[in-house]
């Protein structure tokens, strides 16, 4: 993929998901309706200032229109992932998500007991939910997309949207980090 296409796509997306029109972000940026139509069609040849004006004006960091979109889901199950041992040790690490600068983080241990379902109301927009399941099987995710998980699974979801945590069978322990746009 051509730079101009990368940045062609994720200035789209972007506006989008803040919801503007072109005329709209055009204004914001005090750029011509023309210019940024030409640059979502992956024409012409930005500059950093005409880029810097769109990251600004759609409250991101300019490296943001660099970048590839991402589903927000990642699911990691208990026997999946790269493990890195130790040499001196009973001991191996998977990595199951990196945070980038711009972000807050809150971890918490969740305890679910069986026969009732928590439903939590969308946080604020960009949020993602991390969860790793430590004992006991659970249902969590999205409203309109859950999974089933069991000890050792992981998923990465979207924390933007109606979403629930139920226990399956049996007492349930998560560990669970609120990762939200600073």
């Amino acid at each position: 993929m051509t730079p101009n296409v990368l940045i062609a796509r994720a200035i789209c997306r972007e506006r989008e998901a803040a919801g503007l029109s072109l005329s709209a972000l055009a204004a914001r940026a005090g750029l011509a309706k023309s210019t940024l139509s030409q640059l979502e069609a992956g024409k012409g040849n930005p500059n950093v200032e005409t880029l810097w004006a769109i990251a600004t004006a759609l409250g991101l960091p300019f490296s943001a229109l660099f970048e590839t979109a991402s589903d927000r889901r990642t699911l990691i199950r208990a026997e999946e992932g790269t493990a890195v041992d130790a040499t001196r040790a009973d001991f191996s690490a998977v990595l199951l998500d990196r945070a980038p600068p711009d972000r807050r983080r809150d971890l918490y241990r969740l305890r679910l007991l069986p026969g009732s379902v928590r439903h939590a109301e969308a946080h604020p927009r960009g949020t993602l939910e991390h969860a790793l399941v430590l004992s006991g099987r659970v249902r969590l995710g999205p409203e309109t997309a859950p999974e089933l998980l069991g000890p050792g699974d992981y998923f990465r979801f979207p924390g933007d949207v109606a979403h629930l945590y139920e226990a399956i069978g049996a007492p349930a322990l998560l560990a669970v980090m609120m990762d939200a746009p600073q």
